[in-house]
């Protein structure tokens, strides 16, 4: 494929407010994760949530679509002067030219959860201003950004669990060879709700513990909350400030299981061996994996197998979710932006909540973050139901 450049980057997480904020919170190994506070939810888990979106509603204008996961996507917006970087695309393409292509799992689901418990006892009815359309609604994510940075080209959601925004830039870089549009805002946002708390928990795949991919002992997942976005324009028009080039992608479904990966990471194998072969660069030439790691014993040792079989023994890879928990649709787009900070800064991230590694893991893994000179990235990213998408990053020096 043509490498997309990336000309503006953001991201709000439970590391930092910014991506510079998230940059520095990776190099010095921290870990954003807490005792489960949100909302009414009574459960032994640690999570990785926002501040200050409690405060925070959204612009005046665009009142309508107020909800927690909205107020996240503004923060985001907001942040990295990412907006303004929108509206200089907009002077180059036009607004008609630039594409909103954003990935969440459940978006304002929150909404519909706060609706549902003040229902009137008597009917069952909910509250007469519950707005399913602009707020629970999974396009209504797409909707508000599209209208907050006045942008009228196409806009489209992806939901497809943990890759949702990941798939979002296999999908833009289809758009643009496609003639459909000649720029791209992609990534996606996820926040916290009880409906993945509880399910998690259900599915007894919560750690009680700050979650801990790659460690022998780890059992579980953390979840967190995020909200990232990317500028994509083609390679012409590369500016000084571009951050990382997007070389390549794949994707692939297990079709195995609903909820468990394929237990040989067929699928994951897949993914990678497309985004690679996309790009046209061989396996030696990847510096780091940074892998979807969520600390689930299935998850890890199947995602641990499929990069040896594809990269080898030894590879240097890690997983960020141990700093800020597991963003489930925004996991995508936040690992990406901490891989095209990595890359620019010169530092390969660690794998925060690592003790031991698990004994048969074959892939080269540190707990701590490191100097390093990071040519070539690849992130992954694998949903339920093995929905799996892997992106090939280069740098941009």
């Amino acid at each position: 494929m043509k490498a997309l450049v990336v000309n503006a980057l953001t991201t709000i997480n439970a590391l930092g407010h910014g991506l510079d904020a998230t940059a520095e919170a990776v190099r010095t190994n921290r870990c954003a994760l807490r005792p489960c506070d949100f909302a009414d939810a009574k459960l032994d888990t640690y999570i990785g949530r926002v501040t200050g979106i409690e405060d925070l509603p959204v612009d005046r204008r665009l009142a309508i679509y107020d909800c927690r996961n909205n107020r996240l996507a503004q923060m985001a917006l907001r942040a990295d002067g990412f907006a303004d970087a929108v509206a200089g695309a907009v002077e180059r393409h036009g607004a008609g030219r630039i594409a909103v292509i954003l990935g969440t799992s459940t978006s304002g689901i929150r909404e519909g959860e706060i609706a549902f418990a003040h229902r009137d006892p008597q009917t069952g009815r909910l509250p007469t201003d519950f707005r399913f359309t602009e707020s629970h609604d999974h396009h209504s994510l797409a909707a508000f950004v599209q209208a907050y940075l006045g942008l009228v080209g196409p806009v489209l959601t992806i939901s497809t669990a943990c890759s949702s925004s990941a798939k979002v830039f296999a999908d833009a870089a289809q758009m643009m060879e496609a003639g459909i549009c000649d720029a791209a805002v992609v990534g996606g946002v996820d926040s916290l709700c009880l409906l993945t708390l509880y399910g998690f928990n259900s599915l007894e795949l919560l750690d009680p513990v700050p979650c801990r991919p790659n460690d022998e002992k780890r059992a579980g997942i953390s979840i967190g909350e995020a909200a990232g976005f990317a500028l994509l324009e083609r390679s012409d028009s590369r500016r000084g400030d571009t951050l990382a080039l997007v070389l390549g992608y794949g994707e692939s479904a297990d079709a195995y299981h609903m909820s468990a990966p394929h237990p040989d990471g067929l699928g994951a194998e897949l993914s990678m061996r497309a985004a690679i072969e996309r790009a046209g660069v061989a396996p030696e030439q990847v510096d780091y994996i940074n892998q979807h790691g969520t600390g689930s014993r299935q998850n890890d040792r199947a995602e641990d197998a499929a990069i040896a079989r594809v990269f080898g023994d030894g590879m240097r890879c890690g997983s960020t979710k141990g700093a800020t928990g597991h963003t489930l649709g925004a996991a995508g787009i936040l690992e990406i932006a901490i891989c095209c900070a990595a890359m620019r800064d010169g530092v390969v991230p660690g794998n925060v909540g690592l003790d031991t590694k698990a004994a048969d893991f074959r892939c080269r893994i540190e707990r701590e973050s490191g100097p390093g000179v990071l040519r070539h990235v690849l992130n992954n990213s694998f949903g339920f139901g093995g929905s799996n998408c892997s992106i090939l990053l280069g740098s941009a020096a």
